[in-house]
């Protein structure tokens, strides 16, 4: 038998109603959304439409403030690199983040560095979030952009979206979120309607890869002024020409309709595989990563005492897959870069691996893997 999947905040499996949808589109419905003179492309079209209105209801967003894009990374870069011009023209050149972004916020940013912006790089608790505080208080008349993930991928840490957005409040920074873990999964905070452009990325939510979104959010009749990275057609307002994947579009519509549908289900399902991880691993001492509150139910991300994650990971790959930190930074051996920003040490960063679930997970044999641990202690 393989072992059992246990990594899906580097990827999740396809939800079978979205399998369904994706291949019905990819070999009966294949029609090109831009073929405006026959049946095939306005039924596409059609879809098209139906899967912007699915993806905007889980955020409270109307269905042409959804672009759609390749990822959470493109999104990223679109939501960022995309207000540069404005930057300019506006005399706005500073912009704030954390220091536990995705590399797909933190090295945008960084390019806005490199073409004379000030990027205002906010550490973080032990606890593994950012304080309201520390972004009111780096806070400038000319700050262009405020960029806070919603939730961590290497930790499951849950950041303070609603009270940022308060500190926001009266002050014309756009506030864009990475929401790349959390759509789907954690619906509230995504629906502030403070937040002006959220990331959003398929294969998080158990849709295919290569596809993703980026909400734009209206400031009442006024559209956030991006400008399009690439060029070549009219596609998505201008932003992100190119022909749409009509049948991955609709793939991600309907994950994140059935992820508002089953939510409260997925919620219960994900805190039982917890609480079962949690008694077989307790007694064995582990060191939880970051503020336990905070963490979404389908993340542990711990260390145990005197063992390196490379090794645990090699100990338990024929029982269960599991990883040592972010997918998008696996061909690096430099720690975490989220760990360190927390206050780790080396060391203790380089000990810390990541379990994560889903709803489709199957059961788990928790105490065969906290004996194999134990044989290692």
């Amino acid at each position: 038998m393989p072992p059992i999947y246990l990594d899906c905040n580097a990827t999740t499996p396809l939800e079978p109603e979205v399998r369904e949808v994706l291949f019905h589109f990819l070999t009966e419905e294949f029609g090109n959304e831009g073929s405006r003179t026959h049946e095939y492309g306005m039924r596409a079209k059609q879809a098209v439409q139906n899967a912007r209105e699915q993806v905007a209801t889980v955020v409270a967003a109307k269905r042409d403030e959804v672009i759609f894009t390749s990822g959470a990374t493109e999104s990223n870069n679109l939501a960022i690199l995309g207000l540069r011009e404005f930057g300019r023209e506006s005399g706005k050149r500073h912009v704030i983040t954390t220091g536990i972004e995705h590399k797909a916020v933190l090295e945008p940013m960084q390019a806005l560095g490199r073409e004379g912006f000030e990027m205002t790089c906010l550490p973080v608790t032990p606890g593994g979030f950012v304080t309201p505080e520390s972004v009111a208080a780096a806070l400038r008349p000319e700050t262009l952009l405020v960029s806070v993930m919603q939730m961590n991928n290497e930790t499951g840490i849950r950041q303070p979206i609603a009270a940022i957005a308060k500190v926001l409040d009266g002050h014309p920074a756009y506030f864009h979120t990475d929401a790349a873990q959390g759509f789907g999964k954690d619906l509230d905070s995504l629906q502030n309607p403070r937040l002006d452009l959220i990331s959003v990325s398929g294969h998080k939510i158990y849709a295919p890869k290569g596809i993703g979104a980026l909400i734009t959010r209206r400031r009442g009749y006024e559209r956030i002024p991006l400008r399009s990275l690439v060029f070549g057609g009219g596609q998505e307002r201008g932003l992100r020409p190119g022909t749409l994947p009509v049948a991955l579009i609709v793939a991600l519509g309907a994950a994140a309709e059935i992820a508002k549908r089953d939510h409260q289900n997925r919620i219960a399902t994900c805190g039982r595989i917890r609480a079962e991880a949690l008694a077989a691993l307790t007694p064995l001492c582990p060191r939880l990563t970051g503020d336990q509150s905070l963490v979404m139910l389908h993340v542990l991300n711990l260390a145990f005492p005197g063992l390196d994650s490379e090794a645990l990971m090699v100990a338990l790959k024929d029982l269960i897959a599991i990883s040592n930190g972010s997918a998008c930074t696996s061909s690096s051996y430099t720690p975490s870069h989220v760990l360190r920003a927390m206050g780790m040490t080396d060391d203790e960063a380089n000990a810390c691996v990541r379990i994560s679930w889903s709803h489709l997970t199957p059961t788990v044999d928790w105490q065969a893997v906290a004996q194999r641990i134990r044989s290692m202690m």
